[in-house]
Protein backbone atom coordinates (compact mmCIF):
# COMPACT_ATOMS: atom_id res chain seq x y z
CA UNK A 1 0.00 0.00 0.00
CA UNK A 2 1.28 3.09 -0.92
CA UNK A 3 0.98 6.82 1.04
CA UNK A 4 -1.63 7.51 -1.60
CA UNK A 5 -3.82 4.80 -0.69
CA UNK A 6 -3.61 5.05 2.47
CA UNK A 7 -4.50 8.44 2.68
CA UNK A 8 -7.82 7.51 1.05
CA UNK A 9 -8.45 4.66 3.63
CA UNK A 10 -11.30 5.27 6.32
CA UNK A 11 -9.85 6.19 10.14
CA UNK A 12 -11.19 3.67 12.26
CA UNK A 13 -12.89 5.12 15.75
CA UNK A 14 -13.22 2.16 17.78
CA UNK A 15 -15.32 2.67 20.95
CA UNK A 16 -13.21 1.95 24.04
CA UNK A 17 -14.11 1.11 27.40
CA UNK A 18 -12.03 1.41 30.65
CA UNK A 19 -12.96 0.68 33.74
CA UNK A 20 -11.19 0.94 37.23
CA UNK A 21 -7.61 2.24 37.48
CA UNK A 22 -7.83 2.74 33.76
CA UNK A 23 -10.09 5.59 34.15
CA UNK A 24 -9.20 7.30 36.48
CA UNK A 25 -6.08 7.99 35.14
CA UNK A 26 -5.16 11.81 34.32
CA UNK A 27 -2.58 14.12 32.68
CA UNK A 28 0.01 11.67 32.73
CA UNK A 29 0.66 8.86 29.74
CA UNK A 30 -2.75 7.02 29.84
CA UNK A 31 -3.61 3.10 29.97
CA UNK A 32 -5.75 1.96 27.13
CA UNK A 33 -4.97 4.26 24.10
CA UNK A 34 -5.41 1.87 20.96
CA UNK A 35 -4.03 1.54 17.83
CA UNK A 36 -5.97 -1.59 15.11
CA UNK A 37 -4.30 -2.24 12.05
CA UNK A 38 -6.05 -4.10 9.10
CA UNK A 39 -4.55 -6.13 6.25
CA UNK A 40 -6.22 -8.96 3.57
CA UNK A 41 -6.20 -12.02 6.21
CA UNK A 42 -5.32 -10.40 10.14
CA UNK A 43 -5.68 -7.61 12.48
CA UNK A 44 -3.25 -5.82 14.44
CA UNK A 45 -4.04 -4.39 17.76
CA UNK A 46 -2.19 -1.88 19.76
CA UNK A 47 -2.69 -1.16 23.65
CA UNK A 48 -0.68 1.31 25.66
CA UNK A 49 0.02 -0.03 29.16
CA UNK A 50 2.48 2.44 31.10
CA UNK A 51 3.47 1.75 34.55
CA UNK A 52 2.05 -2.01 33.78
CA UNK A 53 4.61 -4.70 35.09
CA UNK A 54 4.87 -7.80 32.85
CA UNK A 55 5.32 -10.60 35.64
CA UNK A 56 3.34 -8.29 38.61
CA UNK A 57 -0.05 -7.29 36.70
CA UNK A 58 -1.57 -11.00 36.27
CA UNK A 59 -2.21 -9.25 32.47
CA UNK A 60 -5.00 -11.03 30.80
CA UNK A 61 -5.96 -10.81 26.94
CA UNK A 62 -9.44 -12.80 26.04
CA UNK A 63 -10.41 -12.05 22.13
CA UNK A 64 -13.83 -13.65 21.18
CA UNK A 65 -15.16 -14.30 17.58
CA UNK A 66 -16.87 -11.87 16.78
CA UNK A 67 -13.98 -9.59 17.11
CA UNK A 68 -14.31 -8.44 20.66
CA UNK A 69 -11.55 -8.21 23.03
CA UNK A 70 -10.94 -8.06 27.20
CA UNK A 71 -7.90 -6.63 28.22
CA UNK A 72 -7.54 -7.16 32.52
CA UNK A 73 -4.67 -6.74 34.69
CA UNK A 74 -3.68 -4.84 37.76
CA UNK A 75 -1.70 -1.94 37.76
CA UNK A 76 0.92 -2.53 40.65
CA UNK A 77 3.06 0.03 41.08
CA UNK A 78 2.90 2.03 44.30
CA UNK A 79 2.30 5.33 43.05
CA UNK A 80 2.47 7.44 46.77
CA UNK A 81 6.35 5.85 47.48
CA UNK A 82 8.86 5.10 45.21
CA UNK A 83 11.92 2.55 46.96
CA UNK A 84 15.37 2.39 45.41
CA UNK A 85 18.43 0.88 47.48
CA UNK A 86 19.34 3.50 49.61
CA UNK A 87 16.16 6.16 49.43
CA UNK A 88 12.45 6.74 49.58
CA UNK A 89 10.80 9.60 47.69
CA UNK A 90 7.41 10.36 48.08
CA UNK A 91 5.75 11.76 45.50
CA UNK A 92 4.19 15.56 44.96
CA UNK A 93 3.24 15.01 41.55
CA UNK A 94 1.40 12.05 40.65
CA UNK A 95 -0.32 11.57 37.29
CA UNK A 96 0.27 7.92 36.44
CA UNK A 97 -2.48 5.44 37.02
CA UNK A 98 -3.43 4.71 40.96
CA UNK A 99 -2.62 1.01 41.94
CA UNK A 100 -5.77 -1.38 41.35
CA UNK A 101 -7.39 -3.85 38.39
CA UNK A 102 -8.23 -2.31 35.47
CA UNK A 103 -10.08 -3.59 32.35
CA UNK A 104 -10.03 -2.25 28.61
CA UNK A 105 -12.32 -3.24 25.87
CA UNK A 106 -12.89 -2.57 22.28
CA UNK A 107 -14.10 -4.32 18.69
CA UNK A 108 -12.21 -4.99 16.25
CA UNK A 109 -13.51 -4.43 12.56
CA UNK A 110 -14.45 -7.77 11.91
CA UNK A 111 -14.82 -11.57 13.35
CA UNK A 112 -11.57 -13.49 14.26
CA UNK A 113 -10.42 -17.02 15.04
CA UNK A 114 -8.78 -16.34 18.57
CA UNK A 115 -7.04 -19.67 18.16
CA UNK A 116 -4.53 -17.68 15.80
CA UNK A 117 -3.93 -14.59 17.87
CA UNK A 118 -0.28 -13.31 18.56
CA UNK A 119 0.20 -11.42 22.05
CA UNK A 120 3.57 -9.52 22.56
CA UNK A 121 3.60 -7.34 25.66
CA UNK A 122 6.38 -5.32 24.65
CA UNK A 123 9.47 -3.45 26.90
CA UNK A 124 8.19 -0.41 26.29
CA UNK A 125 4.79 -1.18 28.09
CA UNK A 126 2.45 -1.61 24.73
CA UNK A 127 0.84 -4.94 24.48
CA UNK A 128 0.77 -5.98 20.52
CA UNK A 129 -1.48 -8.51 19.47
CA UNK A 130 -1.81 -9.89 15.96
Amino acid sequence: MDACDSASQPKLKPLVILSGTAKEGSAGPPIGLVDIGVSENAYLFRVALPGIRRNESNLKCDIQHNGTVHIKGVVTVDAGMLKDSSSVFQMRVQQLCPPGPFTISFKLPGPVDPRLFCPNFRNDGVLEVA
